[in-house]
């Protein structure tokens, strides 16, 4: 049964960091691209953070570039999201997602809510 359990979210103020952290398993992880989306009230999900099935190459959506980082551990199935200097325009669902790229297969998480606010 595949699953991806996302952790990490919660409530912290601007300027503030968290780590939000997506377990995997259920299917062979290192072979999967992961991603990390989010989803704001009444807009549309947006890709943030990619990470290749490897590691070897990260890429970033221009609102988080230079404050987010993306990073995986193929030895625990699971894939970070760091993030610092968070504002409030940051507040979303985060969704952690497995991409396996020659087959477009894909799976989702059930999302953790990061909510920046004073």
């Amino acid at each position: 049964q595949v699953q991806l359990v996302e952790s990490g979210g919660g409530l912290v103020q601007p300027g503030g960091s968290l780590r939000l952290s997506c377990a995997a398993s259920g299917f062979t992880f290192s072979r999967y691209a992961m991603r990390w989306y989010r989803q704001a009230p009444g807009k549309e999900r947006e890709l943030v953070a990619t990470v290749t099935s490897a590691g070897g190459s990260t890429t970033y959506a221009d609102s988080v570039k230079g404050r987010f980082t993306i990073s995986r551990d193929n030895a625990k199935n699971t894939v970070y999201l760091r993030m610092n200097s968070l504002s409030p325009e940051d507040t979303a669902v985060y969704y952690c997602n497995a991409l396996h790229r020659p087959t477009n297969r894909d799976y989702w998480g059930q999302g953790t809510q990061v909510t920046v606010s004073s």
